[in-house]
């Protein structure tokens, strides 16, 4: 993580191709260093008859092995994902003996589960992802987007009506004469050709949940959960604060549980037990001090165009 640039994964995908050419692999890799900002450690592509997947990586989980495009063990699937799993070693158990999983990375858990689950798989998964997953053999494709749509994914058509998926609406523009922000919690399969809601719970009515009671016991074990199983990381962790509440609380929580490592459930010492906080602000106002106790001391930055900023002069923006 840095303080001038924010970086994290993303790909561009093409299915529906009308007529493979040289041309359009050269637009596919175009439009993905639109976005090469976000994942600095590797880029890869697949090319096929039918369906190109280029992918720019940020290396989080299994930076030696973890590169995508991700193949199956049979390479009749192909993935492009940007996201974490967070229950990837519990699903791993799960298919010990049935699967020969090729890579360490928490996201090669989605294409088992393809083979296996089909669409059902989006129930399976525990995490934040955008994915496009290409079925070699059949021809078919599927692109979904977690729950609360954390990660950004967004679709769109081209004059010949060849259909295109991108993390970043850039990567598309100039080329697709269509273009739609693909839904939270929503999944596109190339069977219905249409978007379909897969996260779906009661307590989206007022009605189901107006008559529960504040658990807060309950409320903090959760939140506590939630905080550490996003720890998972095979590279430094860090914590952006906004000086306000929210963040102070994350960050106290986080750096509970930052000594040991998520993956081994805590067993082992994190590889980089220092919890590093970050802090946006404006020139000429107060720095902050220090970060969380036992954490490094914020690195301070100021953005040229801040999108937002507090009355006290902070700017917590997270864009």
């Amino acid at each position: 993580m840095t303080t001038n640039e924010q970086k994290m994964c993303g790909f561009v995908g093409l299915f529906d191709i009308r007529q493979k050419s040289d041309a359009l692999r050269t637009q596919v890799l175009k439009m993905s260093k639109n976005i090469r900002h976000r994942g600095p450690d590797w880029s890869g592509v697949y090319c096929g008859e039918r369906a190109i997947l280029s992918h720019e990586r940020l290396s989080i989980v299994d930076p030696q092995s973890g590169g995508q495009p991700l193949y199956s063990s049979d390479g009749r699937q192909v993935l492009a994902v940007n996201g974490e799993i967070y229950n990837h070693q519990e699903i791993r158990a799960e298919l010990a003996g049935e699967y020969d999983f090729r890579t360490g990375s928490d996201c090669e858990v989605i294409l088992p589960l393809y083979q296996k689950l089909g669409v059902g798989l989006l129930e399976k998964i525990s995490g934040i992802f955008a994915f496009a997953l290409y079925d070699i053999e059949n021809d078919e494709y599927l692109i979904a987007r977690d729950p609360i749509g954390v990660i950004p994914l967004y679709i769109g058509w081209d004059s010949d009506e060849q259909f295109y998926v991108a993390s970043e609406q850039k990567a598309l523009e100039g080329v697709c004469s269509t273009i739609r922000p693909f839904l939270p919690g929503h999944y596109w399969s190339s069977k219905e050709g249409k978007m379909v809601r897969w996260y779906d719970r009661d307590w989206f009515e007022y009605d189901a949940v107006k008559e529960t009671g504040a658990d807060i016991p309950a409320l903090r074990a959760a939140l506590e959960a939630a905080v550490k199983r996003q720890l998972m990381s095979d590279v430094p962790y860090g914590v952006l604060l906004s000086g306000g509440l929210d963040s102070s609380i994350i960050s106290a929580v986080a750096r509970k549980f930052a000594d040991r490592r998520v993956e081994s459930h805590d067993r082992d010492r994190a590889w980089w037990p220092r919890l590093h906080s970050f802090a946006i602000g404006l020139e000429r106002l107060p720095r902050p001090r220090g970060g969380p106790q036992g954490g490094r001391p914020h690195r301070y930055c100021a953005p040229r165009n801040p999108l937002h900023y507090s009355r006290r002069g902070s700017t917590p923006c997270a864009t």
